[in-house]
């Protein structure tokens, strides 16, 4: 189960990634096009991935269960 770290240690994980791509990138025409495709790509799958989770940890609507199958609710 996730915890309230977790953004913060996927940040530090999407910095290092970022700083790795930035200094290993091959050299020549196409470093910059190689530069921005990793780091885009990492930064926009982090985004993806922190709004799922931090949805799923403070939702915006609570889970109401009442009424969802009549038929087999219990009586009162």
């Amino acid at each position: 189960m996730a915890n309230g770290w977790a953004p913060f240690i996927g940040l530090i994980v999407l910095a290092v990634f970022c700083a790795v791509v930035w200094f290993a990138a091959p050299k020549g025409e196409n470093q910059t096009v190689w530069r921005s495709t990793l780091v885009l790509s990492a930064v926009a799958m982090y985004i993806m991935w922190a709004i799922t989770l931090l949805a799923q940890l403070h939702p915006l609507i609570s889970p109401i269960r009442a009424h969802l199958r009549p038929e087999h609710e219990t009586p009162r």
